[in-house]
């Protein structure tokens, strides 16, 4: 845990007290003592210091000092076919470690449509996971994440929206595509990768009548979890090279 989440209703004046899993993991994990700093960030606003004015068993005591801006919002965004909960959960904190500025888990041909009335996704017990990306790569901005059942109304009505407010390159992965990553778009991008089994010809088509471009990560077959951060760090690395690009004169 590299930074410490707080909700802004936990605060009061500059006084934090912590009593749950955040002030166990100050005393057993950071083993810190009363003098110390701490990073702390208040969910989708500012970070900063937290001085520990005391400490008891279970109990931390926090003075802020918050000052400086969250990270910006980042660049991408991911349209995953919902994999199995135990992965999804591996899946969403490397995700949100990354950067992703919303998540949307879709259906496939190939998703197991069991999956959809698991807890994790059912109950909202993703949250958790989107915490933990938050805490390590030391960001507040939670990401968005929204979950459509039916594949077809999500790639027809919901998401052209979308794209037309938010524009950017656009991205899915599958073995039949291009060695190199579709330009387009500038700073902005949306990436989609399937389940396990690979998207449907059906599927294929309905994205590239969206505007996608096809893109291979290689001839390995890789599980999702893998393919998640692989390819994540492949497209914000070409976005950050198209920012960093000399404008023509």
């Amino acid at each position: 845990m590299n930074l410490i989440i707080v909700q802004p209703q936990e605060i009061s004046g500059n006084e934090l007290v912590l009593t749950d899993q955040r002030a166990r993991h100050i005393h057993k994990v950071l083993r810190c003592q009363p003098g110390d700093n701490l990073r702390v960030g208040v969910l989708n606003g500012p970070m900063g210091t937290g001085r520990i004015m005391s400490m008891a068993l279970g109990r931390v005591h926090l003075r802020l000092r918050l000052d400086t801006a969250p990270p910006p919002p980042p660049a991408l965004d991911l349209i995953l076919a919902l994999p199995r909960p135990v992965m999804l959960k591996r899946i969403l904190v490397q995700a949100v470690t990354l950067g992703v500025n919303h998540i949307y888990l879709i259906n496939a041909n190939r998703v197991e449509k069991s999956f959809f009335s698991s807890a994790l996704v059912a109950e909202g017990g993703w949250r958790e996971f989107l915490f933990k990306g938050l805490e390590q790569a030391v960001d507040t901005r939670i990401p968005g994440l929204s979950i459509h059942q039916r594949f077809r109304p999500f790639i027809e009505d919901i998401l052209p929206p979308v794209l037309a407010r938010r524009g950017g390159g656009r991205i899915v992965a599958h073995p039949d595509g291009g060695a190199v990553i579709p330009a387009g778009g500038g700073s902005r991008a949306f990436l989609a990768i399937g389940p396990e089994g690979g998207w449907v010809d059906f599927e294929i088509e309905k994205f590239q009548a969206a505007g996608f471009g096809v893109f291979s990560p290689g001839p390995r077959i890789m599980r999702v979890d893998t393919a998640v951060p692989a390819l994540m760090a492949q497209v914000n690395m070409a976005l950050a090279q198209a920012v960093r690009q000399p404008e023509c004169v």
